[in-house]
């Protein structure tokens, strides 16, 4: 077994350990919010802001700013000019995110490419680097599925609310728009919190697959939570062994398993349907 436990524990595999708490809170907070996201059918949406935070990490790197920082700016311009372009556009939701999407990747790669050599620069905020964190980017993380956990907690019944029905919420006086808007400040706090370990692309694996997975085998959303957290926990340590003993990207590796294990879970699910035998009948 010690290919299971030296990745973790070998004298020299700090960094392994540092990756593996990094990602593991990662892969809690992205749970959490990330139940909101597929059970609202945010994903697209996530996705464009998870590109949205990019202008403002390049800007704070070219100008040596805190990048966390700079990612909160982005997301927060992000947010505001989806909410300005659903009230002034005439284009369906999906177009207008579809633009902003393209327009605040192209914004970000054009600032930091005003950097000589930027290609590294650019891989690194895309795609992270699980195995470069520091205790920075693990408290980052802390603070990030901490703060899913209790905004989660304290405003359970209005986001279950306008999860399943806007008016239902509306007519409860649940106030659906702040839900939405503190379900869309939650995600952009765990991309900025997260982008430094699994990258501002890669962080959206963690937010979609383990809680779309859950979602074919729960039927409760804490229970749904909850799974979403212990597959996220697995597709880190899976993630980070096969890293390791392959030498592939970390970051990468691990999103990859996260999505594997979504396939994996709707595989074991037909097929325990397949095997059940039929309910009898009565005449």
């Amino acid at each position: 077994m010690d290919w299971l436990f030296d990745p973790f524990t070998c004298d020299v595999c700090g960094f392994m350990q540092r990756a593996l708490v990094a990602a593991t809170l990662v892969g809690i907070s992205s749970s959490i919010v990330g139940t909101w996201v597929v059970l609202r059918g945010l994903s697209f949406m996530g996705d464009a802001l998870a590109h949205g935070v990019l202008p403002g990490v390049a800007v704070a790197f070219l100008l040596g700013a805190n990048l966390a920082i700079g990612g909160a700016v982005g997301a927060v311009v992000m947010i505001l000019l989806l909410a300005w372009l659903g009230r002034r556009s005439t284009l369906g939701d999906d177009a207008s995110i579809g633009l902003l999407f393209v327009g605040m990747l192209a914004l970000g790669i054009v600032v930091i490419s005003r950097e000589g050599a930027y290609a590294g620069d650019l891989t690194a905020i895309l795609f992270g680097d699980a195995l470069g964190v520091t205790r920075a980017d693990i408290a980052g993380a802390g603070l990030g599925a901490l703060a899913a956990a209790a905004v989660t907690a304290i405003a359970y019944r209005p986001f279950l609310a306008v999860t399943f029905s806007v008016d239902k919420a509306a007519l409860l006086g649940l106030r659906p728009n702040v839900a939405h808007t503190a379900q869309l400040g939650l995600l952009a706090l765990v991309i900025v919190t997260s982008f430094q370990t699994v990258g501002t692309l890669l962080v959206f694996a963690l937010v979609v697959a383990p809680p779309a997975a859950a979602a074919q085998v729960a039927r409760h959303v804490p229970t749904m939570m909850a799974v979403a957290a212990g597959l996220a926990t697995i597709a880190v340590v899976v993630g980070l062994l096969l890293s390791f003993h392959l030498g592939t990207a970390g970051s990468a590796t691990i999103a990859l398993t996260a999505v594997a294990e979504f396939f994996l879970v709707v595989g074991m699910r037909d097929l325990t349907r397949a095997l059940r035998p039929p309910a009898a009948t009565t005449s």
